[in-house]
């Protein structure tokens, strides 16, 4: 894979085992400890098309196809993110910004990544953090991710309690105010010379 800054990956969310998004990123630098990538608000991507408008974590995994939903074009939503992913980490760092580049604050995605060719395949552990800019913290989504604790497409009780730990470990360097939560990146700016990514080709797979 080539790790030129500026290159197209793309970002694969998977929920259950099922691909719920897929969206190019543009890779901003590859250092010995994780990968830096930046995600464009209005990218078009791929978005797997569910009955009724429904969210791929809340349809359980035996009610699903087996093959997986179909992909529909779309456009990311959200605001633009710099996103940190360090190697051999259980989770990743988002700096969202809104209009003018304003920073916006961090959101932690607990996770487990598989790279491989230009693929960035993600599976997601449901539990994530949000930190504001002043570093006030708070869980996300812990009903949820006890919820589907013990279903044989999540994890089991010990790897619910490893993905808890992973998370305590990233909240408390946000209260100390260590890296990546001390000002870092929150005045980043992306290349001026950099497009919007173009619409990659369909998802090859939509289960992994």
């Amino acid at each position: 894979m080539d790790d030129a800054p500026g290159g197209i990956l793309r970002w694969n969310l998977f929920i259950g085992g099922h691909l719920s998004s897929s969206v190019p990123v543009r890779l901003v630098e590859r250092t010995r400890v994780g990968r830096l990538l930046w995600l464009e608000t209005g990218t078009p991507m791929w978005r797997t098309e569910l009955p009724g408008g429904a969210h791929l974590r809340d349809i359980p995994p035996q009610d699903r196809p087996a093959h997986g939903y179909p992909a529909k074009a779309d456009r990311w939503p959200m605001g633009s993110a710099l996103i940190h992913q360090p190697f051999g980490a259980g989770h990743a760092v988002f700096w969202f910004f809104g209009r003018r580049q304003r920073f916006r604050g961090w959101y932690v995605n607990l996770e487990r990544r598989v790279h491989h060719g230009e693929d960035i395949d993600v599976v997601d552990h449901e539990l994530d953090i949000t930190v504001a800019p002043d570093r006030t913290w708070r869980w996300k989504d812990e009903r949820s991710f006890t919820e589907k604790t013990g279903h044989p497409a999540y994890w089991s009780a010990e790897e619910a309690a490893a993905i808890r730990t992973e998370g305590e470990r990233v909240a408390a360097l946000a209260e100390s105010g260590a890296f990546p939560f001390d000002g870092t990146w929150c005045d980043f700016r992306p290349s001026r010379h950099w497009m919007t990514p173009p619409r990659s080709a369909p998802p090859s797979r939509t289960v992994l």
